[in-house]
């Protein structure tokens, strides 16, 4: 494919239709942005070609006119000395390097014309360029935050799983057992003696409690036998 072809093609093309339809956009893009940097640096060299060529054919024409005018002061000096001959000579050469001077100033137009041609297209080329590196850009930030996404929502459903379901029921058993142990560490020991002290004391308080009732029931009882 020729320079101008790819050219043509890239500056046609859709590139958001053709991100919309690629499987791959980022490669797809990544594959567009080389071939129009491949295709920018071969419209430089040829810009660049062109343009030594228009300063050749100037430079050219240049020399051709220098060369008319020295013709044509020979003519008019040969006129000047009766040399009829000598001068018809000399015009015939300002003729010659005059035409050659017309050409060369024509091929240094158009070459100067295809310069300007060149630097449009580069211009445009380079504008396609950050276009298609803007949205390159963009691809890759949707790219990040697509897979931190992807990695949150997997975390999410790992932590929803059965197997960690499991994993929290059996760290809930062992906190129950610890939490049994610990109130298994003072069950059946031997109570202190302040415990025992204050136990005893009950006792008394309801002995006391005891005889009292006993009393107030034989006393309840004798009197109704008495009657």
């Amino acid at each position: 494919m020729g320079i101008f072809t790819r050219f043509r093609d890239i500056v046609s093309s859709n590139i958001n239709a053709m991100l919309d339809r690629a499987e791959d956009p980022e490669k797809l893009i990544k594959l567009m942005i080389r071939e129009m940097e491949d295709t920018l640096v071969e419209l430089k060299a040829s810009c660049a070609g062109v343009m030594a060529n228009a300063k050749k054919f100037q430079r050219q024409a240049e020399e051709a006119q220098a060369r008319a005018r020295y013709w044509e002061q020979k003519a008019e000096l040969a006129v000047k000395k009766g040399r009829d001959d000598l001068a018809r000579e000399a015009l015939v050469e300002k003729r010659r390097y005059t035409e050659r001077m017309d050409a060369v100033e024509k091929e240094a137009a158009e070459q100067n014309g295809l310069v300007d041609q060149y630097q449009e297209d580069i211009r445009e080329l380079e504008d396609r360029l950050r276009s298609a590196q803007e949205k390159q850009r963009m691809l890759v930030q949707r790219h990040i935050r697509a897979n931190k996404r992807r990695r949150a929502q997997e975390e999410i459903r790992r932590v929803e799983s059965a197997e960690a379901m499991v994993k929290f029921e059996d760290l809930e058993n062992r906190i129950d057992r610890m939490e049994a142990e610990a109130d298994m560490v003072n069950f059946g020991r031997r109570p202190s003696l302040e415990a025992e002290f204050e136990s005893l004391a009950g006792d008394e308080d309801i002995e006391e409690e005891l005889k009292t009732l006993k009393s107030s029931l034989t006393k309840a009882g004798e009197g109704s036998s008495q009657g």
